[in-house]
């Protein structure tokens, strides 16, 4: 009988990413999941940034694992805080006087983000009431699990599958019109 051989290696602890690695590597992913949100690319960039700077908060309670789930979940609740504030306090819209605003070329990441969906559909989802696009988006666009969805939402599965439901009923009855 041979004697038993212990690895006397230790598992090297799980490395927390540092704030310029997300943002370099999954920058795109987030502003993929806060285009389909928000549906242009003003308001995207603008929820990216948030992010970002919630992420450079929260990097120091972050426990490795899904990265990509932790930001989903980061961007969702984010355009989630930003609607509501919107509600609270109304703002007026710039005049669409093409002489008083500068038109740049969207980005890559832009253009990118739009061809992967339609414009009708992405303008459809625009249009749904942010409770009903956050989790249409994370199901339909992103692929995530009702599970994960309730997890990133913070509210039950019941809750998630019935604002799927309704959200796409509501997608068919406008592709409908």
């Amino acid at each position: 009988m041979t004697p038993e051989v212990s690895d006397t290696r230790a598992e090297a602890p799980p490395v927390v990413p540092t704030w310029d690695d997300v943002a370099r590597s999954h920058g795109g992913f987030i502003y993929s999941v806060a285009y389909r949100l928000t549906g242009n690319h003003a308001d995207a960039q603008d929820l990216v940034q948030d992010v970002l700077l919630r992420v450079r908060r929260g990097l120091r309670t972050y426990q490795p694992g899904n990265l990509e789930g932790w930001l989903a979940r980061i961007t969702t609740n984010a355009f989630l805080d930003t609607t509501r504030k919107k509600k609270r306090r109304p703002t007026v819209a710039l005049p669409d006087d093409p002489d008083r605003v500068l038109m740049g070329s969207p980005s890559a990441d832009a253009e990118s983000a739009s061809r992967d969906l339609p414009d009708h559909l992405q303008r459809l989802l625009g249009e749904l009431a942010p409770e009903y696009r956050a989790p249409v988006v994370l199901k339909d666009v992103l692929g995530y699990s009702y599970d994960e969805i309730a997890d990133h939402l913070g509210v039950p599965i019941g809750t998630v599958r019935s604002r799927i439901h309704r959200g796409r009923a509501k997608l068919r009855e406008a592709l409908a019109r």
